[in-house]
């Protein structure tokens, strides 16, 4: 069966990241055509990228390198779900994806994000930097604003038809992981 993780990419205190990834979870799991599983970068705490090696050599050094690379690798595709903060994806989320490169590679993406306008322009951001390591991102995308989907700017209370884009991006999300698996297997 495909196994699709969702990654929190914000580790901030006081994050929306957290509820929002568990509601995109909490639907995931009522399918059954893959196994979903959330990924929380604070559990991982990795440190500002301090590989001394090229990530596309894969020679870790760190133990907590090793520890990422394993996690990331035993997925076949990813929802990432972004806060938008100052126009881009979050820092904690670049630097984790910089950890690695082969394990990202021929795995499928749905994005997530938020902030005022959606996180569009951080979704953005991460599909350049996804589609730099061969990730294939759906086009499906889920974008949740902080005026609309959340009461106060901090309780997260998505709108009806945020569910439907959900069931959108996590269809497309499972197909393409399917449709790329000759290709990891093959590598």
């Amino acid at each position: 069966m495909i196994k699709i993780g969702i990654i929190i990419g914000s580790t901030r205190p006081g994050r929306n990241g957290e509820n929002v990834a568990r509601w995109v979870h909490d639907l995931a799991v009522k399918r059954d055509d893959a196994h979903f599983e959330l990924i929380d970068l604070a559990g991982f705490a990795l440190p500002h990228l301090d590989e001394p090696m090229p990530a596309a050599m894969s020679q870790y050094a760190h133990d907590h390198t090793r520890a990422w690379s394993e996690h990331i690798a035993s997925f076949d595709g990813f929802v990432f779900v972004t806060p938008e903060y100052n126009h881009s994806t979050s820092g904690s989320l670049k630097n984790a994806i910089d950890y690695l490169y082969d394990e990202w590679q021929d795995k499928a993406a749905g994005l997530v994000s938020y902030g005022v306008d959606g996180g569009v322009r951080a979704a953005e951001h991460l599909r350049q930097v996804l589609g730099q390591l061969k990730v294939a991102d759906v086009p499906a995308q889920v974008a949740l604003s902080l005026q609309h989907d959340f009461e106060g700017f901090t309780v997260f209370r998505p709108a009806e038809r945020q569910e439907a884009m959900v069931a959108t991006m996590l269809d497309q999300v499972v197909a393409w992981s399917s449709a790329l698996k000759p290709l990891r297997t093959a590598a």
